[in-house]
């Protein structure tokens, strides 16, 4: 081959190369509410490029509510979103076409927040106290699952309603003993005003569900499901990452809204890793979802929170895109 003919090959590979390569797929996560410790991760796989190497130009938006983004994903307003699988099971039985690709907090971080002085250490103390709840809330509605698993007179605990940025004040000021709240929330929030709090789990009470999801629209699943996969591959990669440095994910989304509180945003993220995994998920991977665990909560959905629908749980979710 002559140097004119070598140069021209040349030129048509780099021609050709440029030509063949694809440009990443836009797409969008929809988180379940403001951006807390429980994002980071996915802003330090942002910052670090793990969904640019998955062809992936991804955004993240802050939600407003679980039952928001079921919303929103639904109407695929976005193509993936985050939400306590309470809401995306409630959701899909009334006919949003989603479906869980991850089951991110496989255990439930609902859980019952008091002041440590108020000696409340077991289910048994709460029987001669009063409650800081918000009608209607998940919370609220499971919490007779915890009352009867743990056989207490319910009209022993008296029930305070009120509206949820109330009752960290109304523990803190001694009006109520307790609230139901986020162990990865409220018992931070609490703490930043430095007082010790005390955190007794629904999970360690006998009423686990699945808690935060990664869900996208059943139409995403059918037509682009190597989106899904990338998406889910970066995504278990950034939550692997920010176990590793957890400090880092809350240096990654302090970038994106500095006024974050940095070492409750780092606390938060703590507790959510420590939710990541349950008895039934041990060892098999970042957002793998267990049947026992779906089908207790869509147990504990049916006869509490006036779930309706004759699917199978494991009809809600996938483990098919995560990686091997």
């Amino acid at each position: 081959m002559n140097k004119s003919c070598a140069a021209l090959a040349i030129a048509l590979t780099l021609l050709l190369g440029a030509g063949g390569a694809r440009a990443a797929d836009e797409a969008s996560l929809l988180l379940n509410w403001y951006l807390g410790g429980l994002h980071t991760p996915f802003y330090l796989g942002l910052e670090r490029g793990y969904y640019a190497d998955e062809g992936i130009d991804l955004t993240i938006n802050e939600g407003r509510g679980s039952g928001r983004a079921v919303q929103v994903i639904a109407a695929k307003g976005d193509t993936f979103g985050m939400s306590d699988a309470g809401s995306l099971m409630l959701g899909a039985a009334q006919g949003a076409p989603i479906k869980a690709v991850m089951s991110l907090l496989n255990t439930s971080g609902f859980g019952i927040i008091s002041l440590k002085e108020t000696g409340i250490e077991t289910a048994k103390d709460l029987e001669g106290k009063t409650l800081a709840v918000s009608p209607g809330d998940a919370l609220t509605q499971l919490f007779p699952a915890v009352v009867a698993a743990n056989d207490l007179d319910p009209d022993a605990i008296e029930l305070v309603f009120m509206d949820p940025p109330a009752k960290p004040v109304a523990v803190m000021e001694k009006r109520t003993d307790a609230l139901l709240g986020g162990i990865d929330d409220q018992y931070f929030l609490i703490q930043a005003q430095g007082r010790e709090p005390a955190a007794l789990r629904f999970a360690d009470l006998g009423v686990n569900t699945v808690g935060i999801t990664v869900h996208t629209h059943e139409d995403v699943l059918k037509e682009n499901p190597d989106l899904v996969r990338r998406f889910v591959k970066a995504s278990v990669r950034s939550w692997q990452a920010a176990i590793d440095d957890p400090e880092a994910a809350v240096d990654a989304a302090l970038k994106v809204k500095p006024d974050l509180n940095r070492d409750s945003t780092l606390k938060q993220l703590q507790a959510d890793i420590g939710l990541l995994f349950s008895p039934n998920t041990e060892g098999k991977g970042i957002g793998y979802g267990a049947e026992a665990d779906w089908q207790r909560t869509e147990e504990l959905l049916t006869e509490y929170r006036d779930l309706k629908t004759d699917r199978e749980a494991s009809s809600f979710y996938t483990n098919e895109f995560l990686p091997e």
